[in-house]
């Protein structure tokens, strides 16, 4: 029973008010951890910490809520102070959080959207990653994971510059593994294949791309943000402790179908 226990543990998640980010943030409270609720809207951050207090929380951990925008350098660091000031430690970050405000072809894309798409996709992570994991080191370890997407192992012609973008955090996390594992702290990117989120409601709610997803992936369906979840109370638990610098692929099998 104690292998996936986050009892004492405190985990910030980015990105958590819906989807892959929320789902991962009850789950690691339901497991026992504090979490810290964190996006850009503040009424938003308030109702989904209300939400995990009132179902998820087991025993004294508890969701607070400090909102971010991750593209702040400024305010990933007032996340940071925050966090450490309300709890006293920081064992687990997960970089949830992302942007894709272009969908077309990279020959089409705006110098502006390739920007954005890049500061805060990967230059964001890189900053909070070098703000939290001095910490995590200082206390004897911890894990962090960023959320990539299998737009970086595959093309599709449409997220060139996401893809990029996701290619680009796997290879931040097996960066920051390498450097950073003598402290005992571990890096790894999980690797979401298409999920019933609003972020890639573009794409499931495009009848012909699902139609392709649940005729040639070998579960023939897309995932569902909980089942990205069990991954992160993974690789924050001891039962992750052993796995670190590399890319957990969770698609259904949609890698190998292409």
């Amino acid at each position: 029973m104690t292998l996936f226990d986050l009892s004492g543990k405190t985990a910030i998640i980015t990105g958590s008010t819906k989807g892959i980010g929320r789902a991962i943030a009850s789950r690691m409270a339901e497991h026992g951890a504090n979490v810290v609720i964190s996006s850009r809207k503040e009424d938003l951050c308030a109702e989904v910490a209300a939400d995990i207090n009132a179902n998820w929380v087991k025993g004294d951990n508890r969701a607070v809520t400090i909102p971010c925008h991750i593209s702040h350098k400024e305010q990933l660091q007032e996340l940071t102070d925050k966090t450490l000031a309300e709890f006293g430690q920081i064992d687990t970050l997960v970089c949830n959080a992302a942007v894709n405000p272009f969908y077309g072809a990279l020959q089409d894309i705006p110098d502006s959207a390739f920007d954005r798409i890049m500061e805060t996709n990967i230059r964001s992570n890189h900053w909070l990653c070098q703000m939290v994991l001095p910490h995590m080191a200082e206390a004897g370890g911890g894990a962090a994971m960023i959320v990539s997407s299998v737009g970086g192992l595959i093309a599709g012609g449409t997220l060139g510059a996401y893809g990029i973008s996701k290619a680009a955090d796997m290879s931040m996390a097996r960066a920051l593994s390498f450097e950073w594992g003598p402290q005992n702290v571990r890096v790894n990117a999980i690797v979401p294949g298409l999920v019933r989120t609003d972020f890639a409601r573009a794409l499931w709610e495009d009848p012909v791309r699902l139609e392709r997803v649940n005729t040639r992936v070998p579960l023939r369906r897309i995932g569902e943000p909980d089942e990205i979840a069990g991954i992160a109370v993974y690789l924050a638990s001891p039962a992750g402790a052993y796995t670190t610098g590399t890319s957990i692929v969770v698609d259904g099998g949609s890698t190998i179908a292409n």
